[in-house]
């Protein structure tokens, strides 16, 4: 893996656009029907916990959003989108969004995160899959996937996952 410099920030209004481009050029055209993203309608982002990466010509390599939901009625950040553009896929540009925003989360106290995502590149970062954690349908339950910030942050939470305008 090749690491070059870049410079991690929090997202601004400026950059809304541009990573708003660079998620519809890494997913799917159909990603705003995913279940992920009616947990998010009416919601604003955690706007410390949405990053960028650019390189030293201040071109956009990478971005990550992060939303607060609730499991069980308690607040947890569901993590994503986090998308790297193609030409700079393999340096990791994402595992230095995602190490970011877990030390973020933790230094703003947030307890838990989730996400939706493949259990074999995620645990890495130390999650694993959530058991009695439902997201709404059309999600895979294995690919349902949380974090403990705080030790024991998981324990006896269960149940669906929730918009906080619910």
């Amino acid at each position: 893996m090749q690491q070059t410099a870049l410079t991690l920030a929090t997202e601004t209004p400026e950059d809304w656009w541009e990573v708003e481009a660079l998620y519809d050029l890494c997913f799917a055209p159909g990603r705003s029907a995913l279940s992920s993203y009616r947990l998010r309608e009416g919601v604003d982002p955690i706007g410390p916990l949405c990053l960028t990466a650019r390189d030293s010509d201040g071109i956009l390599a990478g971005a990550v959003r992060n939303w607060p939901v609730l499991v069980g009625g308690k607040k947890t950040v569901l993590l994503g989108p986090i998308a790297v553009h193609p030409t700079r896929q393999g340096e990791g540009v994402a595992a230095l969004l995602m190490q970011r925003c877990l030390s973020d989360a933790r230094d703003l106290g947030w307890a838990r995160l989730m996400l939706v995502g493949d259990a074999p590149y995620y645990q890495r970062f130390g999650f694993e899959r959530l058991h009695g954690v439902t997201m709404p349908p059309p999600t895979n339950p294995d690919r349902v996937l949380g974090l403990a910030l705080v030790e024991g942050a998981w324990d006896g939470i269960s149940g669906t996952v929730t918009s906080v305008r619910d």
